[in-house]
């Protein structure tokens, strides 16, 4: 096939692309911007375009298909041409639908915990030496690529997310590929997080479960009220339906245990989230073909490579980890992950939220109480992200005080001000979380973790 990229940069579409050159078809592409890794990795592949910009003269007749990415906008000049021209144009769910049509197609998807669940997928199947074909939305140790698209895998995995499929098309990514075998992990609505209403939200999931498959299957997390409900309103659906919990567990001396029968398998992570992720990453596998067994034997030495509950460094038994501060209740969870796991040792909690959110009234009031569980609080709200020179963080201390409602609460809005803070800090007997903002990182983990563990 002949097939042209509007949009090659970004980060799913550069990865397909390779992919599918790397199969023998003639592929080539535009964009207005490509930074790293995608400007090296097209370059290596001979796929980098030779100037950035979008130039309707590559839109021609022999193309075959073009891919649209989320980058384009609807009035992009090679999108223009390709209509004009009726050419076949593809969101990228669209086309891994159709290239996939005669795979089983396992979708997972959630508010929250599908990356996770996906890799770990991925690690039992590669550790067992199972072939498959993958689309996941973040990179993942052990696997060069965000994309594995194949003519002979009989199954390809697919992180499915509800937003919008392309410029042109809004319907949702995860309504496109019509699963044999879908896993939701959790439903979470969010005022502040989200553009559209909790019941708009809520339709995009059942809408996902009518698309599964005549006879097919949905897994999902019965510990999930909300999405408990949402799987209800779709019973007339003639689909298996099979729900997983929070499994049974133990901890001792730092290990986590997971409970199966008489076994006890050891972890090499901790939380909640992970031990109901792993539940739901079971249960996918158990479709498969799995083997109880081998799963168990398998999952001892995966390791979260997606910055959920990720270590960073440890001295004197003082430990550091880091985390994505996506919402509240992940704050919450996490703190109370590495509390039960370490139940001797005192906690303090960095939490890096946006300075745009934060003079959000409600996205401020969701963080209500959230840090209780640690021992010491700091928000930092870096003044370095605002680039309107107009906006000012000078009367938000209070705010985010009486937000928080911790007594050991520091508000601190530069990186040196936490430097100086971390240095100070007597850590012996404590443990530090760093919980980032996935889109505002500003912070240098491994130099302030060293500043801490320095007074240890």
């Amino acid at each position: 096939m002949r097939i042209h990229f509007i949009a090659i940069g970004g980060a799913v579409m550069h990865n397909l692309a390779i992919s599918l050159a790397e199969q023998g078809h003639q592929v080539s592409g535009s964009d207005d911007q490509i930074v790293e890794p995608s400007k090296s990795k097209l370059a290596k592949a001979g796929l980098l375009p030779e100037k950035l910009g979008w130039f309707p003269d590559k839109i021609t007749e022999d193309i075959d298909a073009v891919i649209l990415g989320m980058h384009a906008d609807a009035d992009n000049t090679e999108l223009l041409k390709a209509q004009e021209m009726n050419l076949k144009i593809y969101s990228f769910p669209e086309f891994i639908y159709e290239q996939s049509i005669d795979k089983t197609r396992v979708v997972i998807a959630g508010t929250y915990g599908k990356t996770t669940i996906m890799s770990m997928v991925m690690h039992v199947l590669k550790k067992l030496n199972r072939e498959f074909d993958y689309l996941v939305g973040a990179q993942l140790e052990g696997f060069d690529s965000l994309v594995k698209l194949t003519p002979h895998n009989r199954f390809i995995l697919i992180e499915g997310d509800e937003y919008y499929a392309s410029p042109i098309d809004h319907r949702s990514k995860f309504h496109l590929y019509n699963p044999n075998i879908a896993l939701i992990s959790g439903i979470e609505w969010k005022e502040n997080q989200h553009n559209i209403t909790k019941e708009a939200y809520l339709e995009q999931f059942e809408k996902f479960i009518k698309t599964i498959s005549d006879k097919g299957t949905l897994i999902y997390n019965k510990d999930n009220e909300t999405l408990k409900a949402v799987v209800e309103r779709t019973s007339d659906c003639k689909i298996n339906r099979h729900g997983y919990k929070l499994p049974e567990y133990s901890i001792n001396k730092g290990v986590t245990y997971l409970h199966s029968g008489e076994d006890r398998i050891p972890l090499q992570v901790f939380g909640k989230l992970n031990l109901s992720n792993i539940a739901g990453a079971y249960t996918v596998c158990e479709w498969l073909g799995v083997k109880r067994a081998d799963f168990y034997e398998a999952i001892r030495d995966f390791k979260s490579s997606i910055r959920y509950l990720e270590f960073v460094a440890s001295d004197n038994e003082s430990v550091v980890y880091q985390d994505f501060a996506y919402s509240a209740y992940k704050l919450r969870t996490s703190i109370y992950a590495i509390k039960e796991q370490f139940p001797g040792q005192a906690l303090m909690t960095v939490v890096e939220l946006n300075p745009y959110d934060v003079m959000d009234s409600n996205f401020l009031s969701s963080y209500e109480q959230s840090m209780e569980a640690s021992d010491y609080a700091v928000v930092l709200v870096n003044q370095d992200s605002i680039k309107d020179n107009s906006v000012s963080l000078k009367h938000i201390e209070e705010q985010v005080k009486e937000v928080f409602k911790h007594p050991n609460c520091v508000l601190i809005t530069e990186i040196v001000q936490l430097e100086q803070y971390l240095l100070k800090f007597k850590s012996l007997g404590f443990n530090l979380l760093f919980m980032i903002s996935p889109n505002h990182n500003s912070i240098n983990i491994h130099d302030l973790a060293d500043k801490f563990l320095r007074n240890n």
